[in-house]
């Protein structure tokens, strides 16, 4: 993993980790890069790697693990049906076990690298 000092770049390092069939929050990955007070730029990189393959930005939800930012995929459903795909159950937009798949970077990763 390279240090970057772009904002979305290392937002982009983060979610490109995140296990298949885990979910974290935007908050939870603005506090791991370092940039607690920006859990809402965490969710403007999200809109803008739209068309990136590399990154599952459906599996990143507000703090509560709420579809928040299902509008952004290209239909209502698309989030919920990514999510569903591997294996996550979403309930009124809502993960189900929220904090039984709750993925926190700064429990898993080295914040070294990132910073």
């Amino acid at each position: 993993m390279t240090k970057s000092t772009d904002f979305f770049e290392r937002v982009y390092e983060v979610v490109r980790l995140i296990p298949y069939g885990r979910v974290t929050s935007y908050g939870a990955i603005a506090r791991f890069i370092g940039a607690a007070n920006s859990a809402r730029m965490v969710g403007y990189a999200m809109n803008a790697s739209v068309g990136m393959p590399d990154i599952a930005a459906h599996r990143v939800l507000n703090r509560n693990g709420l579809l928040t930012g299902k509008h952004h995929f290209g239909g209502s459903n698309v989030m919920k049906d990514l999510l569903e795909s591997e294996g996550i159950e979403v309930i009124d937009d809502q993960v189900k076990e929220w904090n039984e798949l709750f993925w926190d970077p700064s429990e898993h990763l080295d914040r070294e690298n990132f910073i």
